[in-house]
This record gives C-alpha cells, structure tokens and sequence, in this order.
C-alpha cells in the first residue's frame, strides 16, 4: 500500500470551471492510442474529469484495457444513462438519442475517466458489463428499470427499484414528472392480488435450488419491515439450518423518484430534496450539488464559506457516526450505548439549529454561499457542546463496548473482505478504508478547501465488521481536529459569493437596488439560468463517496440530475460477503455497513 498513500498534486479549483476536454491527460491519449478508429469525439466539460466517446462495439474491449493497463482503472464508480432527445444543447457532440456512460476510478492514477456511447431510440441495446466488474449487476437493472436500455449477456435483468408489473420507464423524457399528470391511481382488489404475486420469491428464478434430494432449504425473508434492516429493505435468505446459502437483496421500498425530481425543480429548489437523500448527512448532501452547481456557474466562493460549509459537514459527520455506533452496538445486543449516542447527538444539534434554524434537514447551504453568517458566539457552543465533551465520550464507547469481550467475539473475523474485493463492488468510505487502503476524497481529491486542514485518514487491517466500527470511532476524533482548526482560524469575510448567479442574491443590496431586486424575484421564482454545459462533484459522504453528474440545457432546472450514492454499492455487495455465515452473523454485517435506505432507493 505504501504506493497509494504518496502526496497527489491538489489541482486549483479554478481550473475546473473552464469548459476543457482534457485530451491532454495520460488515460486520453492511451486511448487515442490504441483506439483512435473507435473514438468519435472527446468531449468538453467543466466536470473536471476526461469524457471520451466510444463505439458501442469496442466498449468491452475498451473496458477490458483499462482495467488491466499497467495502471488500472480498478472501480466501477457509476453506470447510468441520460434520454438526449429533447436536449437543444448538443454542439459538436455525436448524435445520441440515449446516452449510456461509465465512470471508471483509478487508485494507481488518482484519477477518473467517463466513457460514453451513443444510442437510437430503435435500438436499445448494451453489451453487460457484469463479467468484468460485479457491482454492474445492479447498475445496469436500474438503467433498464428507469430507460429500457436492454444489457446483452445480464444475468438476472428485472426492475429493481419499481415493482414488477410497473409500465414504463420513469427517466425517460416522455415520462411525467408529476402526479397531476398521471390518471387517478385506484388499488382495486384485483391490483392488490397482482402486487402482492409479484412480491412472492421464486428462487428458480434466481438459480437456486429448493433443496437436495435428502433435505428442503428454508427460505427466510428478513424485511421489509425488521428492525435490523436498517429501514425499508428486505433480503431473501437461503438457508441450511443457521447457514446462509445464498440470499437476495431487495430494495426500492424508499424509493421517491429524486433524480426525476430534479429535471422539475430550479436549480436553488432542488436543494431542500438533497438534504432527503441520506437524512442522517444533513448539509453534507447540499456540498457535492451546490458545488457542482457552482462549476456551471463558474462561481468562486470566498474562504470563509468554505470553513463553514466543512466546519457543518463534519458536524453531521460526527452525528452519523453516533447514531451508527449506538445501532451498531445495539444489533450486537448491547442496549445502554445507543441512549449515551442520542445524548451526544443532542448536543451537536443544539449546535446545528443554532447556527442554521433547523435540525436534521436545515437545506442551509446556498449557490455560491450559505443562507446566513454564523451567529455571535458559536465558538463556545462548539467548544461546550463538542470538543470539551466528546472524546472522553468515545473513550467510554470504547472501553465499555468497543472492547467489550462479547461485542468482540461477535464482530472480529465476521463478514470481512480485502481491497481487492471493495474496489470490484464500488465500496467507499470507511467501509473500503478498513481493509487498509486510505481512499479518502478529503485527502486524495479536496475539495471546498479541504486542502487547508490537517488530519488524519483512519484505516483498519482485517476489513472485517470490527474494523469498519473501529474506523469510524477514528473518523469522529479527526473531524473534531478540523471543526477545531475551523473554531480558530474562521477566516473573514462575506458568507457569499459576489456573482450574478449566486442564489438569492445579497439581501442588503437587495432592499436597495432595483435591477437586484429584479434579480432576486427571478431567481427565486423562476430560478437561475446555468450554462448548458455538464458538471460533476465528488466527496467524502457519512456513507462514503457521494456525487452529483448535473447536466445544463440552458435551462432554470436541471436536464439530468445523476446522484450515485455510496449505499447502493455496499448492499450489493452483501451476497458475496455474507455467503457460510450464520444469520445472527447478517445481523452484524448489516449494521458495520452503516447504509440507510433513502441513501439507496433515492
């Protein structure tokens, strides 16, 4: 590992919000290289990352070379697509009624590359990418699920965040956006019979036996409605005795149609539906939109905001991860942690609400700055409610719990994996750190001025249900030594941006000029207008990476809002991890994979 943990070049942010193609990046000319004939175009952006246009039939063939190149590009990081057809925008790009694309991550290179194919309305059809990264399996169900894009070679391709016997493909552009549009939805008897056949598990239909000739399985379903799940998740378990065979993940139960939202709300009222997305980060959700965002709009935002909008990220960091140790502990069977968890909680949203009103969901980050400055005396309530309070707290955790012989006994060994396998299934966050690799986005790739602060990447050893809670416990200790860095070295200024897109607008110069009243009705009304052109924004989530890929028409909304959540990868993963062990061993994983279910179904 020592390889991966050298000093990699921050590149200034600036540089981002320049519409570049990057044809000069080691990866693009590679592929120039060696498939110069297959290329059609290599595209402009302000994402910050090589966008290359491909022939749908050398992509396995492109796919296979970098993932073997002396470097490799060892993640699948996302796989979605985008219905073009009624996008004005399009200059110098191939012709594409549906786009697919695919987000490759490199460890080795410290960097990414997206491949795209274009497609026709009459011919939707995609080579599966399921035989050389595994976490493709449920990325390419979701693009059949939301497009009808079909994957040639897919094991198992049925909808997996609608039902069954849903009609349609919601992310299509000739799909409604709103219940208004839709017929009066009425669930007569014969409806209901039909919902609840398609919810009956088949295990042919997933390849596995009902038996031997000597002995039945059992087939056990865990959820959708279960305490240990987490939320509204259900997994279908194969079982021999107390030994899981195999089992089934289920998911779309939370499922609310975020992405779709998002092409239907301005660009500044989409941000309250980003704190719903994962609901235990808060503000930390508003950061890789707004900042995506703020590349469209080529805003730069002053330092002060940018310590502020870290000093509330790793308050909701910190708060995620109690909630997470208290759970954690409590599926293991220790009851008294998670009410210590909940008291610490409160302290640090005793914080939160002073600062920005709100609690859980306070949607306080801004395009181009946040809502409002901080309030006189917030270093104390720092001081007091958190940094003179927490870490003998997470002492205790550990000495009482953490270490306890009982909790040890149950987590050590269980449910482990290596590297190699995290990066096949798109794991992130601590999740990927605890099998020893330091892949962390605030240190590898900074972001909102993350490069200013000192601390520390936490990993573990084992990779193992033990490790990720140990992590974790870590991970708290250094987001209080950058809240603490940001209590003493606040710096000053405005806590906005002076742009003409930043949304709203100064309220001050707002009440005494008409041109920026004007500018604040239309805005907040109507919503700003980005440039058309594509951004993308990656950071380091409670949960693990989290990325917004925003696609401008010159438009007050959205074309396309990509979310790729760190949760979705880490329960797919479940089945390969989990297979030999017992059910009260389940029971464990699934709470050190800290996932929760709005993070997956969005």
């Amino acid at each position: 590992m020592s390889q991966l943990t050298q000093q990699f070049p921050v590149n200034s942010e600036m540089q981002l919000w320049h519409t570049r193609d990057l044809q000069d990046t080691p990866v693009v000319q590679e592929l120039l290289h060696r498939f110069l004939h297959d290329i059609l175009h290599v595209q402009s952006t302000r994402m910050g990352i090589p966008v290359v246009w491909i022939r749908r039939d050398v992509l396995l063939n492109v796919i296979r070379y970098l993932r073997h190149a002396p470097k490799p590009f060892v993640m699948l990081y996302d796989l979605h697509a985008i219905d073009e057809r009624l996008r004005t925008h399009r200059q110098g790009l191939p012709a594409s009624e549906f786009t697919m694309f695919y987000h490759l991550l490199s460890i080795d290179r410290n960097s990414d590359v997206i491949l795209k194919v274009p497609l026709t309305e009459s011919d939707l059809r995609m080579p599966s990418l399921t035989g050389e990264f595994q976490n493709a399996n449920w990325y390419e169900r979701e693009v059949w699920d939301m497009f009808g894009i079909h994957f040639d070679g897919h094991p198992h391709l049925t909808r997996i965040l609608m039902p069954r016997n849903w009609k349609g493909h919601p992310l299509r552009k000739d799909y409604p956006a709103r219940a208004t549009e839709f017929e009066p939805f009425m669930l007569d008897e014969m409806r209901q019979d039909e919902a609840q056949e398609q919810l009956l598990f088949k295990p042919e239909e997933w390849g596995m036996k009902r038996g031997t000739s000597s002995e039945d399985y059992m087939f056990l379903n865990l959820g959708p409605n279960h305490p240990s799940a987490h939320g509204a998740f259900r997994i279908v378990l194969q079982l021999d005795g107390e030994e899981i065979l195999d089992c089934v993940p289920d998911i779309g139960y939370h499922h609310r149609g975020a992405e779709k939202m998002g092409e239907r709300q301005s660009w500044h009222s989409y941000i309250p539906y980003t704190d719903r997305v994962e609901y235990l980060g808060g503000v930390m959700n508003n950061l890789p939109y707004v900042l995506s965002v703020e590349k469209l709009a080529g805003i730069e935002v002053p330092d002060r905001v940018k310590y502020i909008r870290i000093m509330m990220s790793e308050l909701f960091r910190i708060n995620s991860h109690l909630l997470f140790l208290g759970t954690y502990i409590q599926d293991v069977g220790a009851m008294t942690p998670v009410f210590y968890a909940f008291t610490d909680r409160q302290k640090i949203y005793n914080i939160i609400e002073a600062v920005t009103g709100a609690r859980m969901h306070p949607s306080w980050f801004r395009i181009g700055g946040v809502a409002h400055d901080l309030p006189q005396g917030w270093q104390r309530l720092v001081k007091e409610n958190l940094l003179d309070w927490l870490p003998e707290r997470l002492n205790e955790y550990v000495k009482a719990a953490l270490k306890n012989s009982v909790l040890m006994g149950r987590t050590v060994g269980i449910s482990a994996y290596n590297t190699q396998q995290a990066l096949n299934w798109g794991v992130t966050g601590a999740g990927l750190r605890a099998t020893g690799l330091n892949f962390d986005l605030r240190k590898w790739r900074p972001y909102s001025g993350y490069e200013m602060f000192d601390f520390d990447v936490p990993v573990g050893q084992n990779g193992d249900a033990y490790d990720r809670a140990m992590v974790r416990v870590e991970e708290i200790r250094q987001s209080m030594r950058i809240i603490e860095q940001c209590m003493h070295n606040m710096p000053a200024g405005p806590f906005k941006a002076d742009h003409p897109l930043t949304t709203p607008p100064p309220k001050e110069r707002t009440l005494q000029h008409i041109e920026t009243l004007i500018n604040h009705f239309l805005q907040v009304s109507w919503g700003p207008i980005m440039p058309a052109q594509e951004s993308f924004q990656m950071i380091e989530a409670t949960k693990g990476a989290n990325s917004y890929y925003l696609t401008s028409d010159g438009s007050t909304m959205s074309y396309r809002t990509r979310i790729r959540t760190p949760s979705f990868a880490h329960l797919q993963q479940i089945p390969s991890v989990i297979h030999g062990h017992l059910v009260s061993d389940l029971i464990v994983y699934l709470g050190s994979i800290d996932f929760v279910m709005s993070d997956v179904d969005r």
